[in-house]
């Protein structure tokens, strides 16, 4: 195992630096102390062609803001909180609003937009970068002080994980993920309507005009969200179901899964033959099919557009603190919130 650190930039007099985990067999992922930002990658297709399997930005200055959140982790609440409101042991809490008078993914400056303490780990089997950050009580609206943790290691099967560890010293809803778009045709080459993508998954939730829970769960059965036996992204955007047409043509939905770390999301690409896997101990997973891609930003010379990437976002169930029939978000004072998903990178023949 090989890591490389290299300064990329600065921000606020702090140096931006990149890590690129290399293993014995050529597959790299490169991450960023800013936003714990996965900017590549690097794994080969069936011809032995290693290219990124993600989408990200050339430089790191379109990162500060970073609207799409390439590759971000998201905190510290994922997805939207209805209202940008919450009640907790009987006294309300007002949060950032930054879409639509709701609160987006941790805020205006989640977790995202933070730039994080790093460590490097090395050992023979794996390596990685444990990132830390103390998010002060009172940050974006929330209650407490949180010591967060988030490691990413690589190791020799090709398997990078993503270890969540968090402290509070305060009752508060706490659901990480990470937002990283995945595209397995290598460099962006072709959009992803012709991935297939199959969920273990029987129960899907319904969404709103706001694209928040209404507490309904929904039955996948004869649906487009049915893809336990594996559907096309490009069947559903055709389907014209009702829930997937709310939200663009597409998903951006969150999955309520049945099984966990046991092969329950696999992606796959015929034409590159490339394959991910995706197992986690989280509650659900998020599938977003960049449909509100914005259109024409450079992505190291591909140009963004809508279907270029697909996030499998695994956390706990949005919106979670209006909604009492979905389990609790909140992280007690002095317990440890710990999750960890794993992304194993294949190839089919």
């Amino acid at each position: 195992m090989k890591i490389i650190e290299k300064k990329w930039a600065e921000l606020s007099e702090h140096p931006i630096v990149a890590f690129t985990i290399i293993n014995d067999n050529g597959v790299e992922v490169t991450c960023l102390n800013y936003g714990c930002i996965i900017t590549k990658i690097i794994a080969p297709d069936r011809h032995g062609n290693y290219e990124n399997i993600v989408l990200s930005f050339d430089d790191f200055t379109p990162y500060i803001k970073n609207e799409p959140y390439f590759g971000a982790v998201i905190g510290r609440v994922a997805g939207r909180v209805h209202q940008a409101s919450f009640e907790l042991n009987g006294t309300a809490y007002a949060l950032h609003k930054n879409e639509n008078g709701n609160h987006l993914h941790g805020g205006i400056n989640g977790f995202h937009r933070v730039i994080w303490d790093a460590k490097v780990i090395e050992a023979d089997h794996e390596a990685g970068v444990q990132f830390s950050y103390t998010s002060p009580d009172g940050e974006e609206g929330y209650p407490g002080q949180v010591h967060v943790q988030v490691t990413y290691t690589l190791n020799h099967a090709n398997e990078w994980s993503i270890a969540y560890r968090a402290v509070a010293d305060q009752d508060t809803p706490l659901s990480l993920t990470n937002h990283t778009y995945f595209n397995l045709s290598g460099n962006g080459k072709r959009d992803i309507l012709d991935h297939m993508l199959m969920i273990q998954s029987s129960r899907v939730l319904e969404l709103n005009e706001e694209l928040i829970p209404t507490g309904r769960v929904l039955d996948v059965t004869g649906t487009p969200f049915d893809l336990r036996q594996g559907k096309s992204i490009r069947e559903a955007v055709a389907s014209g179901h009702p829930q997937i047409e709310l939200v663009g043509g597409g998903y951006d939905h969150p999955f309520w899964l049945d099984r966990h770390h046991d092969n329950e999301i696999v992606l796959y690409d015929r034409e590159s033959g490339r394959v991910l896997t995706v197992e986690t101990d989280e509650v659900g997973v998020v599938v977003y099919t960049s449909n509100q891609l914005p259109e024409g930003v450079d992505l190291g010379g591909v140009p963004s557009r809508k279907y270029l990437g697909i996030c499998l976002e695994t956390q706990g169930l949005p919106d979670a603190v209006h909604h009492p029939h979905f389990p609790s978000p909140i992280l007690r004072a002095g317990d440890t919130y710990s999750s960890v998903t794993k992304y194993k990178i294949g190839v089919a023949d």
